[in-house]
């Protein structure tokens, strides 16, 4: 008696979950409500960033990057005496070079919006800036990623072209972004998070792989890994980015 009740408990669960995820939408409040209790506010993690060449061959550097969430993102190349990065802060981005603001301009982190800051901000912010972008909240489907569900929005079946999220059914945790690149057009960029796991109640993707015309063009590797660690504003004030730095 039991078992069938827990039967019947877990396929009212499926109906109402099949329901309530018509669109987009609805996908992008699902995934705000299933963490908002629980995922981290700040993470910093260094990260190994490797450029794979059309020669075959690759070189690989390291950044420091801290997320403050929602919308805030510094990224520190190579050490700090380089006084290199950008700084990510609510729809702009600010390019720091010799540790000196040089540019300023409008820029979305759509890997930001849809793998960390839906799980924190209101989402109905977040559908404004997916609207804003174009994604076409319209079209949700189902397909399989990794052998496993996933929902799909932006595109229909066989478009691997327009722009387009991939989030598994199971964990509602973002996994794919497609777009055409941003330096051409005509081509496309398949962007995926890779081995998550787990961080202070949520998870957190520890890999990042870019591929641009199918072939792998970059990558990320995360370690040293620290969720809600203590950050002050500063950080992500490009005028003090050669003087403020975080507890790594």
């Amino acid at each position: 008696m039991h078992r069938l009740i827990l039967i019947l408990v877990l396929l009212t669960s499926n109906v109402v979950q099949a329901q309530t995820i018509r669109n987009g939408e609805d996908l992008l409040r699902a995934m705000h409500e299933r963490y908002k209790d629980s995922w981290y506010q700040t993470v910093t993690f260094t990260q190994k960033s490797t450029t794979y060449k059309p020669d075959g061959t690759s070189s690989a550097e390291t950044w420091y990057e801290a997320v403050s969430l929602p919308g805030r993102l510094r990224i520190d190349i190579g050490p700090a005496t380089d006084g290199r990065g950008y700084i990510f802060s609510n729809g702009t981005v600010s390019v720091i070079k010799e540790n000196k603001l040089v540019e300023t301009h409008k820029s979305i982190n759509m890997l930001l919006v849809l793998g960390f800051d839906v799980y924190r901000q209101d989402p109905e912010a977040t559908i404004k800036v997916v609207k804003g972008e174009g994604y076409d909240l319209s079209k949700l489907r189902e397909d399989l990623w990794g052998g496993k569900p996933a929902y799909v929005f932006g595109a229909e079946k066989g478009d691997l072209k327009s722009k387009q999220f991939w989030v598994a059914k199971d964990t509602l945790l973002f996994l794919r972004e497609i777009e055409p690149a941003h330096d051409d057009a005509s081509k496309v960029d398949d962007i995926r998070f890779i081995r998550y796991q787990p961080l202070a109640g949520a998870w957190i993707a520890a890999g990042v792989e870019v591929y641009s015309e199918g072939k792998k063009v970059f990558s990320e590797d995360y370690s040293d890994i620290q969720a809600n660690v203590k950050l002050d504003p500063a950080v992500f004030d490009p005028e003090k980015f050669g003087t403020t730095h975080w507890e790594k």
